[in-house]
Parts: C-alpha cells; structure tokens; sequence
C-alpha cells in the first residue's frame, strides 16, 4: 500500500474532512513554532518569550497564502506601534497623557495612514508596551530599549510562524478530496433551490 493510499484509507476510516486536516496541520505549527521560539530566545537570554510565542502563533496559518498575509500585517503595525510609542516616549517622557494621545494617534496612524485592517489593534498595543516600560521603569531610555526588544521579539516570532507554516503546507500538502467537492456542490445546489 503506498503512502497516499494509506493516508486516504486512514482519513476515510475516521471521516476526517480536509477541514480536519487543515485543523491538525495547525496544531502541528503551533506546536514545532513554540518550540523553535522558545528554545532559540531562551538561549539568548530571554526569559519568557510570550511576545514572540503569541506574534508566532498569529503569524502560523495552516493556508500558506493567509500566513504570508498575517505576517505582513502584524510586522507592518508591530512597526507603527513601536515607531509611535517610542515617538512619544521621547517627545513625552513620563506625562500622564502621553499614554492616551499615543494610543488614539497611533490608532489614527494605523487605520487612516497605514490602513493594514488585519492585525491594525497590534499598533496601539505595541505602542502601550513602548510607553508603559518607560514608565514602569521612570526612564525615557529603559523604554526605548525595551520597546525595541519587543519589535524585535514580534517579529522574530512572526518570521518563525511564517517559515514554519510554509515548511508544513510543502511537507503536508493538503488536497480537496472528491467526495468533499461533490457534497458542497450538493449542498450549494439545495440552497440555491431553497432561496427560489
């Protein structure tokens, strides 16, 4: 039995649905990104790389085209926010309504300016991050830094989501089956007959 025939009695046996499969590929990029995250910024010191973690897993779409389009997205208003923040850290320092003008701008930026819809609330949050450390820590530098680190850390995460979303979707090529195609041409005729 070769290996195709194995794995479509294998999916027919259990009726999993290319959905299904699509679902399990996911799994399987969150798991082996994880791992790859936090294993190389562990390494360099990092000690909890949520913010790459959370940055991979926006960016690992099971569909390879969609992964592209969420990592640009993210990168692109991981960008405005960092830029925004450290903007107004520096112009700011540590006002009180620095936070809440940097915020709505980098909202204003993002939406009307940049217009990257998809992943546009990650300007604002990184923004927050930016200002927040500078505050936390009463230092206009310590902020920059810290803001920097985490632009870096998004996009590493991002950068990894994507490759390895890629990786799988060459590894694990995942195909309409017939029978699939023919009940959602079923299903499509029945609505179509139900809405005359």
């Amino acid at each position: 039995m070769s290996r195709r025939e194995w794995a479509d009695a294998v999916r027919q046996r259990f009726a999993l649905t290319r959905a299904d499969l699509v679902g399990f590929r996911f799994a399987i990029n969150v798991g082996l990104g994880t791992l790859i995250v936090w294993q190389v910024l562990t390494a360099l010191g990092y000690r909890y790389p949520i913010w790459a973690i959370a940055s991979m897993i926006a960016a690992s779409e099971p569909e390879p085209g969609e992964a592209r389009h969420m990592f640009r997205s993210r990168l692109v208003n991981a960008a405005v926010g960092g830029a925004a923040g450290l903007v107004f850290l520096v112009a700011g320092g540590m006002a009180s309504w620095v936070m809440p003008v940097a915020l709505a701008t980098t909202v204003l930026v993002s939406s009307y300016l940049v217009r990257v819809k998809t992943m546009w609330r990650q300007a604002p949050i990184t923004a927050a991050v930016v200002i927040a450390s500078g505050v936390a820590h009463q230092s206009t530098s310590f902020g920059i830094t810290q803001g920097l680190l985490k632009v870096a850390e998004v996009t590493f995460g991002c950068l990894v989501g994507l490759a390895v979303s890629l990786l799988m979707s060459r590894v694990w090529l995942i195909q309409e089956f017939p029978e699939e195609r023919h009940r959602q041409t079923l299903l499509a005729d029945r609505e179509a007959r139900q809405r005359e």
